[in-house]
């Protein structure tokens, strides 16, 4: 199968430790026939676990995976840190191996919404420069913390001096940092020596496929199958009189579409179950986030 440029769909995949992101699209990229393959959130390199992909002309919905809720499972050592903060790096720091119950009230204070500092070496920009870029020539750049929630912070075993942990996050939240913050709470320190994305949003690990197993007509789930699994998002079909209106991305009202539809996103379909649009419905008024016009 080779995507054509009218079609396009979402994969799962479950990227391998020591894979990079990017390269790990490598092989989904030449089973599918085309370079138009990303991903709607990056792993670090010795992370494993899930990855959301796009592939053809549904590249174009990334914006709509940007903002959804993450779970991992994660191992934090205590008592030693690197300067990664995981586990590619060199130890710089070692310190006293904690208590359990020294653990459990500082995992207290990392649940809720807080402002978190970025690892040194991560994708942040300072000044316009990626963060890692600076640390790798021996410069530590003071990044600005940004807001995170955490949902959930579950201690799974502590094995000493090794903590299993369930963490459930907003976009945005450095797992390597609330190990670093971990460590700093409970006068020591402590760096990620493993990490499992096991959701993105609604979307699952159990469900992803491996690149050596990857079969494109099993693999790749058509937009009609995967946009109602976004938060509040509407399916809704089109009738043939609004479909050209709405390929040309034209102003439309509630009559356009097949049934009645409250405030929110929309997507909208042919009656091929082709996508059309993605919408965007404010007080009876409609907006286009997206249009899919033949070819496009």
């Amino acid at each position: 199968m080779v995507i054509e440029p009218t079609s396009g769909g979402l994969v799962l995949l479950d990227k391998p430790p020591g894979a990079t992101s990017f390269g790990a699209l490598q092989s989904i990229k030449e089973s599918l026939g085309t370079k138009k393959v990303g991903h709607s959130g990056t792993l670090d390199k010795f992370a494993h676990g899930l990855l959301v992909l796009l592939a053809g002309r549904c590249t174009r919905l990334a914006p709509l995976f940007g903002g959804l809720d993450k779970r991992y499972t994660a191992v934090i050592r205590f008592g030693e840190t690197t300067d990664t903060l995981d586990p590619e790096g060199q130890i710089v720091h070692c310190g006293k191996v904690p208590r359990a119950e020294e653990i459990e009230e500082a995992l207290g204070h990392f649940v809720g919404v807080f402002d978190q500092v970025p690892p040194l070496y991560s994708a942040v920009h300072h000044k316009g420069v990626r963060a890692y870029r600076l640390a790798r020539a021996g410069r530590e750049p003071r990044l600005s913390p940004r807001r995170v929630t955490v949902f959930q912070l579950e201690a799974v075993y502590y094995d000493a001096p090794n903590l299993g942990l369930k963490v459930h996050c907003s976009k945005g939240t450095y797992v390597r940092a609330l190990a670093r913050d971990l460590g700093q709470a409970v006068g020591s320190c402590a760096y990620l020596v493993d990490l499992v994305r096991t959701a993105v949003g609604d979307f699952r690990l159990e469900e992803a496929v491996a690149a050596e197993d990857f079969v494109p007509k099993r693999h790749v789930i058509r937009p009609i199958d995967f946009l109602d699994r976004l938060p509040e998002m509407q399916i809704v079909g089109v009738t043939p009189r609004d479909e050209r209106r709405i390929r040309s991305g034209m102003s439309v009202g509630d009559g356009a579409f097949d049934r009645p539809l409250g405030d929110g996103n929309i997507a909208a379909f042919d009656e091929q179950k082709q996508l059309l649009a993605v919408l965007r419905r404010d007080k009876g008024s409609y907006k286009y986030i997206k249009v899919f016009s033949r070819g496009a």
